[in-house]
């Protein structure tokens, strides 16, 4: 079977094998958990804000720590299931990890659930893993190395759907977004709710999907990985301005944002400028 280990050489950095080796095996953990269909085997505590956060997180999010941070140890760490630490502020580089991204989906046993790894450097990603261990698919991205994705023994360089007309096109995002773009754009075909925020926006670079767009207050471990998948395959990931999310800021957390091929992409920003009421980043 085909790896990246084999394919690196083409994604233009040797830690992408690597991540992608640790992806997989903190996929094999959380799948001790998890079965298609049923509630997990878990267990299931709440944080303050009401969202659940499982076992399998913890777990995930422990291994990536001891496995990913000896590869580069002068990055600093940033996840969701880890306290922040204010001194990654000071560090030019940083991983920003999302151990399960869906955790509600990974609860129910939706398969579409997903484990995201960015490295980061000067507030921007320079590789990117996204890996789908129900569904088995694996994004990998490296700052002017390309996309790729692993699916079913086979590697494939990822390229946008290139559409360049918003009318007809298949867009994903929040229920809301897509109800006030449709009563402008009647003819948009809607993507059916993707649990995983990281798996909504990367499907845009395997051309799934047109376009997709994602509510504010999205966290740097939701999107950072997604961001250089979908750049990587000649798209545009930006917030409504037009501008590149930076991450590693005190506030890891951003505006609306949207991605899709360049042409689309901006005339899907004009349509939401107009539709959607616009939060502050």
């Amino acid at each position: 079977m085909a790896d990246f280990s084999q394919a690196h050489s083409l994604l233009a950095h040797p830690l992408l094998a690597a991540m992608s080796d640790i992806a997989r095996d903190a996929g094999a953990i959380a799948m001790r958990y998890f079965t298609t269909g049923a509630e997990t085997s878990a267990r299931v505590d709440y944080k303050n804000g009401g969202s659940p956060v499982s076992e399998a997180d913890i777990a995930v999010d422990t291994l990536l720590r001891e496995r990913l941070r000896p590869l580069a140890p002068e990055a600093a760490w940033l996840s969701e299931e880890t306290a922040d630490n204010p001194d990654r502020l000071s560090s030019a580089k940083l991983f920003i990890v999302d151990p399960i991204d869906g955790t509600r989906a990974f609860i129910k046993g939706d398969e579409r659930w997903s484990i995201s790894i960015a490295l980061v450097e000067n507030q921007r990603p320079i590789l990117a893993i996204l890996h789908l261990p129900a569904i088995g698919d694996t994004f990998a991205a490296a700052k002017g190395g390309g996309a790729f994705l692993h699916r079913a023994g086979t590697i494939t360089q990822l390229t946008t759907s290139g559409r360049e007309i918003l009318a007809g096109s298949t867009v994903g995002g929040p229920l809301g977004f897509l109800d006030a773009l449709t009563k402008n754009h009647l003819d948009l075909v809607r993507e059916p709710r993707v649990p995983s925020l990281a798996y909504r926006m990367a499907r845009v670079a395997s051309g799934d999907v047109d376009a997709s767009m994602a509510s504010a207050d999205s966290w740097d471990w939701d999107v950072a990985a997604a961001d250089l998948i979908v750049n990587e395959a000649g798209g545009l990931f930006t917030g409504l301005d037009g501008q590149q999310p930076l991450y590693n800021r005190e506030r890891p957390r951003h505006g609306i944002l949207a991605a899709g091929p360049p042409v689309l992409q901006r005339q899907l920003l004009e349509a939401m400028r107009i539709a959607l009421p616009q939060k502050p980043s």
